[in-house]
């Protein structure tokens, strides 16, 4: 085998379940004024799965597009991996179930619960694998998170969606392909900004426990708002000095879509033009670590990537975790 050098996105896909919720519907059960979601979040509509949808299948969706569109085999798959926050069980995982939809004999399969972020760690791991195994690897995003927000709640209520984004890793010899600079960070003193409550082993499952227990809460938006922006700045400044690449030489920014007012934020402290980035928010929401590659599978569909290009993706979510990643085309 030829000694591997990097990585390769060679392929995109995405998925979305068939219902569209615009916000109106949000806004009339909430008694918020007309516009008032948009303004805010840069939202406009999402897609919320419906009652017979599962997470295995959405993702399994995505990852036969992100297959097709790579021109690799199934049997060439060697390792499945799969950023969710809301697994079909909590045990077992969904990515052998994922795996076994897409017909991967030959894969290894994996959940990575890592909120937000999960689809950047999720793609760092993968590299690795790439890089030492020289043999291709998928990488899904998805999440249902409809099923877990508080209708009650309107910090939760308006923000988030339900979508499947995922890339296929392919061996490679250019030194200038895959990840360039990668940065991840943590804050766990921030741990409670957004949480579930109950379903863990500090809190399971009782025969008294309200159903709010088990819905998303967040605890304070404007904290939120302020430590994602300053994680995914400084994530992406960190990752950029460590591939050596330059500000200016970035062509696409592909942020978590989170808010649109904390990506254009981001955008701005590190000064880039605001037509670099891939804004996909108002027609799909946030689907939380789904963002960025139904991003990539978006962009690539109305201007494919190509070689010498280099892409920007950060994201910062629950825990806190975040992270940035710089790719080479």
């Amino acid at each position: 085998m030829r000694r591997v050098r990097s990585s390769h996105l060679a392929g995109f896909g995405h998925s979305v379940p068939g219902r569209c919720v615009e916000n109106a519907e949000i806004e009339a059960r909430l008694a918020l004024e007309p516009g008032w979601i948009e303004r805010r979040t840069g939202i406009r509509r999402r897609y919320w799965a419906g009652p017979d949808d599962t997470l295995s299948a959405l993702a399994a969706k995505a990852g036969e597009a992100a297959i097709g569109n790579a021109g690799v085999a199934h049997a060439d798959i060697a390792l499945t991996l799969l950023a969710t926050s809301t697994p079909d069980h909590l045990l077992p995982p969904s990515a052998p179930l994922l795996a076994h939809h897409l017909g991967l004999a030959n894969s290894g399969a994996v959940d990575l619960a890592g909120a937000c972020s999960g689809f950047l760690y999720a793609l760092t791991l993968a590299d690795g694998f790439v890089r030492t195994q020289g043999r291709p690897v998928l990488v899904v995003a998805a999440n249902i998170l409809s099923r877990r927000i508080n209708p009650a709640e309107r910090s939760s209520s308006v923000l988030f969606a339900d979508a499947a984004g995922a890339v296929v890793l392919m061996p490679s010899l250019d030194d200038d392909t895959g990840l360039l600079g990668v940065d991840l960070a943590s804050d766990g003193s921030r741990y409670n900004l957004i949480t579930i409550p109950a379903g863990g082993s500090t809190r399971p499952f009782t025969a008294d426990m309200v159903v709010d227990d088990c819905l998303m809460t967040m605890r304070d938006g404007r904290e939120m708002f302020t430590q994602a922006v300053r994680l995914m700045s400084d994530c992406a400044r960190r990752a950029l000095n460590h591939g050596d690449v330059d500000i200016m030489d970035v062509h696409r920014f592909i942020p978590h879509q989170a808010n649109a007012r904390i990506f254009d934020a981001v955008s701005s402290n590190l000064g880039l033009a605001p037509e670099k980035t891939v804004r996909t928010i108002e027609a799909y929401g946030n689907s939380s670590s789904a963002t960025i590659p139904l991003s990539l599978s978006l962009a690539h569909q109305v201007s494919p990537f190509i070689a010498g290009e280099k892409l920007l993706l950060t994201a910062a979510g629950a825990g806190l975790t975040g992270g940035a990643c710089v790719i080479g085309m």
